[in-house]
């Protein structure tokens, strides 16, 4: 009965240890967001192109006035582990002054410049003639710390946050809009952790240097100059070292050999009875 309540004990510490990573993973702080929302005040404006983009992190509301039909570019750090949602607000022209219905398309670019699919949002939407404004979102798949050159992963480093008006009548072309953009982060735990990590996140500027370092023949000690051009996540690059995925199983690995243990201790039974003599 000892060694039951023993083991009984030690297995209710290991659930508690389980049940404290899932909550430390569910509650992990993320940047509040929301066009409309408490989101901090960011820049006043927007890029007209990928090398102009205006730096912005999560959690922070960037506002500019713009014309319709430009491109409006910003620029956020996504690590690993995080997943995204980037929203718009175009606050439209008088109704009077508009000639017909429009369709807004907000999309999302990696550091390479792949455009990173929607995982669900409204990421095109349309505008009728007398509507006041339109909101869009998109949310990312979760950033990986490494993939293979083929999968199309996002991986951590710079995304572009592209808005602009798809469809819309020539007549309204460079009318004034205001637009909001904010995005939140959430930290999706060891759920979505993989072995492997890039060696440097994908900023702007990477891929210049790494041809320059490869050149010189110094990219064994470059690895400790991190880009930071448009910024950084809060805490820096994770590099995908870390994640909770370590003390589920370590926790797993306790209750398995907790496991073992009770189960030796039913199946080996009580030993000799005393009335049986030994043998010999």
């Amino acid at each position: 009965m000892r060694t039951v309540r023993m083991l009984t004990a030690a297995a209710l510490a290991a659930c508690g240890l389980l049940a404290a990573a899932g909550a430390a993973a569910a509650d992990s702080p993320s940047a509040s967001a929301g066009p409309s929302g408490g989101a901090a005040a960011g820049p006043t404006e927007a890029g007209t192109a990928f090398r102009t983009a205006t730096p912005v992190k999560p959690g922070q509301r960037a506002t500019a006035e713009a014309s319709t039909g430009d491109y409006l570019y910003w620029v956020l750090p996504l690590d690993s582990g995080q997943r995204a949602t980037v929203k718009a607000s175009v606050k439209l022209p008088p109704a009077a002054s508009r000639h017909a219905a429009s369709t807004w398309r907000i999309d999302v670019y990696d550091g390479l410049r792949r455009r990173q699919a929607c995982t669900y949002g409204a990421q095109s939407a349309a505008a009728a003639k007398d509507a006041a404004s339109v909101e869009l979102s998109c949310t990312l798949r979760t950033v990986r710390p490494g993939a293979e050159p083929w999968a199309h992963d996002p991986l951590p480093g710079s995304y572009y946050v592209r808005l602009t008006a798809a469809e819309v009548a020539k007549e309204d072309l460079g009318q004034p809009v205001r637009v909001e953009v904010s995005a939140e982060t959430r930290d999706t735990g060891g759920a979505f952790a993989v072995d492997g990590a890039l060696a440097r996140p994908l900023v702007p500027g990477i891929t210049a240097r790494l041809a320059a370092e490869a050149e010189s023949g110094a990219a064994g000690s470059a690895g400790k100059d991190r880009p930071a051009a448009v910024g950084e996540p809060d805490g820096g690059w994770s590099g995908g070292r870390w994640s909770d995925r370590w003390v589920w199983t370590a926790a797993g690995g306790v209750l398995a050999a907790l496991a073992g243990v009770f189960g030796y201790s039913v199946t080996r039974g009580r030993g000799r009875p005393p009335h049986v003599p030994p043998r010999g």
